[in-house]
C-alpha cells in the first residue's frame, strides 16, 4: 500500500503525517519536495532514531501547500496539534526568567516567566537572565537603589519599604514626574549594560558609610559592588556594536544533534543554553524547526539572530519576523564557530549520561514490550489507591510515554464510596476511565498496570471486558519487604521473575514511586481540607458529647495530635483514647 501511495506523491512543498498500526501520528515533517523525501525513508538503512520511526511506519498522509514557508507554519501547528512521539519537544526546556519593567503612572520591577502571557500595561522585558535567583537579587539591587512603587495595587497608607526608604509612599505622596522618570531612565540603562552610574554610585555611598565608621553598612555596600563585578558583568564580545543576539551553534555524532545558543545583550554574553536529542530528519530541518519553538516558548527573539550555513534564513526570518542572518566572516562568523564547539564539547561530555537515561527508560520500555509480546508500547496507564480507615477514598492514575512519565496526562479519582474496599475502588476508577476514554475517543493505552495483586488483575479485566475494550492488564506483586518482586500477565496469568539489578526493575519500580506519590499527595491533600469536627465523626467511641468536649478544649488537629495516650485516657475511656491515638498517628501520615 504504501509503495502505491508514494507513486502518487506529487513534488511539491507540503507536509506529511507518519502513521502507525493504530492510525496514531507519530511525526509530522516537512519537505520542498514531497515525493524525494517520503522516499527516502522507505529505501536504503537508516540507523538510530531514524531506524526506529521507519520500523513502526504503516501509513502516511501528506499535504500539499504553496510555500516553504507555508510548509514550515503547517508543519509546527500540526506538531502542536498532535504531539506526535518523533517530533522534537520542548516541555522538558527551562523558560529563562525576565525582568519587567512596568510603564505605567509609577513604574515597579518583577520577575516574570511567561512572557506571552497577556498584559493590562506596557511593559519592558529584559534578559534572559540565567536563573530566578540573579534576577531577583537584580530586582532587589535596583529597588534598594531607587525607590519606585513595589506594591501591586496602591495602599491607603504607606508600607514598610516606604519606612526603609524604599518607597518614595506613591499611595499618600505626590511625587515630581520628572524625579520618576530620571530613576527609570537610570534603571534601563543599566538593565542595557550600561552598569557604570549605579556602580560609580554605590562606591560614593561605600565611601560616605565607611567614614562615618558604620563599617556593618560599608560592608553590605562593598558586597554589592561584588555582586554587580561578578554576576552581572559578562563576558565582552568585540562585535563591534550592542546590538541584541542570539548566536546558535551545532555539532552532530553518533545520531544525536546538540545545539548551543549563546545569547548576548548589550554586547555581552548574557547566558547560554543547550539542548541534544536524537535527530529523526535531515540537519537543516531539525535545527530550524527546533529555533522556531524555542522562540515561540521559551525566550523572546532578539534583534537578530546569527545561525549556522545549513539554516534556511529566509523561512525562518518569514516565521519569526526578525533579522536570521548567516555570517561568512569576521568576529560573527568567529562566534558561530565558538557556538559550534560549545556545542561539540556539550555532546562528547554528556554522550554517556544521555546513553545511560536512553536505557533506563527507552531501552527498558523495549524490554517490558518484548516480555509481554505486544506490538508496541508507546503509553502505559498505572493506577493506585489510598484511603484512611476506609475514609478519603482516592485513586490515582499516571501516565508514561516512551519510557517517561507524562505528567499533563495525571488523574484523579475521589471515590464515590468511603469504604475500606480495593476491589470496589478499583471497579469504580477503572469503569470511570475508561468509559471516558471511549465516549470522549480518547487515547487508548498500551498497557495498563495495577498497583496491586491477582484480585484486582481480574477486577480490571472484567470491567475492561463489559466495556469490550481489548487492552493488557498486568499487576505488580511485592515480596516481604514490600519490595517489587514479579511481574504478574498473561492469562492464565504467570509470575514473571525480575532481576533487581535491571533497568527492568528501576523501572517498574519508578513507574511505582510515581503513582504512590502522586495518589498520596491528592489523598493528603484531601485530609487537609477535612476539619477537625469530621475528623472526630470518623472515630469509633466518640459520640456528639464528646465531640464537644473535645472541639472545645483543643479546636485544632494539631493540638490533639500532640497528646499522648496517657493524656487522652484522662479525657476518654481506654478504648477511645487508644482509637484516637491510632487514628490521628495514620492520619499523619
Amino acid at each position: 500500500m504504501i509503495k502505491e501511495k508514494l507513486s502518487l506523491v506529487p513534488n511539491l512543498p507540503g507536509c506529511y503525517l507518519m502513521k502507525n498500526v493504530d492510525g496514531i501520528i507519530i511525526y509530522v515533517g516537512k519537505a520542498k519536495k514531497l515525493k524525494n523525501r517520503l522516499s527516502s525513508y522507505f529505501r536504503g538503512t537508516h540507523t538510530g532514531k531514524t531506524a526506529k520511526l521507519v520500523s513502526e511506519i504503516a501509513n502516511f498522509e501528506y499535504m500539499v501547500v504553496g510555500s516553504e514557508t507555508e510548509a514550515f507554519i503547517l508543519e509546527i501547528n500540526l506538531i502542536k496539534k498532535y504531539d506526535p512521539k518523533y517530533n522534537i519537544l520542548l516541555r522538558d526546556d527551562k523558560s529563562y526568567p525576565y525582568i519587567e519593567l512596568s510603564v505605567d503612572k509609577i513604574s515597579r520591577l518583577s520577575v516574570v516567566r511567561n512572557i506571552h502571557r497577556k498584559k493590562k500595561n506596557r511593559s519592558h522585558l529584559y534578559g534572559p537572565y540565567p536563573n530566578v535567583t540573579a534576577a531577583r537579587n537584580t530586582v532587589n539591587l535596583l529597588n534598594r537603589m531607587y525607590p519606585l512603587r513595589k506594591c501591586t495595587t496602591y495602599a491607603k497608607k504607606p508600607c514598610l519599604y516606604y519606612h526603609i526608604g524604599e518607597c518614595l509612599g506613591y499611595c499618600t505622596n505626590v511625587v515630581e514626574k520628572t524625579r520618576i522618570d530620571n530613576m527609570v531612565s537610570d534603571i534601563i540603562r543599566f538593565l542595557k549594560g550600561d552598569h557604570s552610574l549605579i556602580t560609580e554610585k554605590i562606591k560614593e555611598e561605600m565611601y560616605l558609610e565607611s567614614g562615618k565608621m558604620h563599617y556593618e553598612k560599608a560592608k553590605e555596600l562593598k558586597e554589592l559592588l561584588d555582586y554587580i563585578e561578578i554576576t552581572l558583568t559578562r563576558q565582552k564580545v568585540e562585535i563591534g556594536d550592542a546590538i541584541d543576539r542570539d548566536i546558535w551553534g551545532y555539532y552532530v555524532d553518533k545520531g544525536y544533534l546538540s545545539l548551543q545558543v549563546l545569547f548576548i545583550r548589550g554586547g555581552k554574553i548574557l547566558e547560554r543554553h543547550s539542548k541534544i536529542f536524537p535527530y529523526v530528519d535531515e540537519i537543516a530541518e531539525e535545527i530550524g524547526i527546533y529555533i522556531a519553538k524555542f522562540y515561540e516558548r521559551s525566550v523572546i527573539p532578539p534583534k537578530e539572530i546569527l545561525v549556522p550555513e545549513i539554516v534556511d534564513t529566509e523561512v525562518l526570518e518569514n516565521y519569526l519576523n526578525r533579522s536570521v542572518k548567516v555570517p561568512v566572516r569576521g568576529e560573527k562568523k568567529k562566534i558561530i564557530e565558538m557556538a559550534n564547539e560549545n556545542a561539540k564539547i556539550a555532546l562528547e561530555e554528556q554522550f554517556e549520561l544521555i546513553n545511560k537515561d536512553e536505557e533506563r527508560t527507552v531501552v527498558a520500555n523495549e524490554e517490558l514490550r518484548d516480555i509481554l509480546k505486544l506490538k508496541k508500547l508507546d503509553r502505559i496507564e498505572i493506577f493506585d489507591n489510598s484511603n484512611l480507615f476506609g475514609t478519603f477514598n482516592v485513586s490515582g492514575m499516571v501516565v508514561f510515554k516512551n519510557g517517561r512519565p507524562s505528567k499533563n496526562d495525571y488523574r484523579k479519582f475521589k471515590i464515590s464510596v468511603d469504604q475500606n474496599d480495593d476491589y470496589g475502588t478499583m471497579r469504580e476508577v477503572m469503569y470511570r476511565r475508561y468509559f471516558r476514554v471511549l465516549k470522549d475517543d480518547l487515547e487508548w493505552p498500551d498497557l495498563i498496570i495495577v498497583d496491586g495483586g491477582i484480585g484486582q488483575m481480574h477486577i480490571a479485566r472484567e470491567v475492561l471486558s463489559s466495556l469490550n475494550m481489548n487492552i493488557m492488564v498486568v499487576g505488580l506483586k511485592k515480596d516481604n519487604h514490600h519490595a517489587t518482586s514479579e511481574l504478574l500477565a498473561y492469562d492464565p496469568i504467570e509470575a514473571i521473575p525480575i532481576d533487581k539489578k535491571s533497568n527492568l526493575f528501576y523501572y517498574l519500580e519508578r513507574m511505582q514511586d510515581e503513582v504512590h506519590n502522586f495518589t498520596i499527595h491528592y489523598h493528603q491533600q484531601l485530609r487537609s481540607k477535612g476539619s477537625l469536627e469530621s475528623i472526630l465523626d470518623m472515630v469509633e467511641g466518640i459520640g456528639t458529647k464528646r465531640k464537644k468536649e473535645l472541639l472545645k478544649k483543643y479546636k485544632t488537629i494539631t493540638k490533639l495530635k500532640d497528646l499522648s495516650i496517657e493524656d487522652l485516657k484522662e479525657i476518654l475511656p481506654e478504648t477511645v483514647a487508644s482509637n484516637l491515638y491510632e487514628f490521628l498517628k495514620e492520619y499523619e501520615k
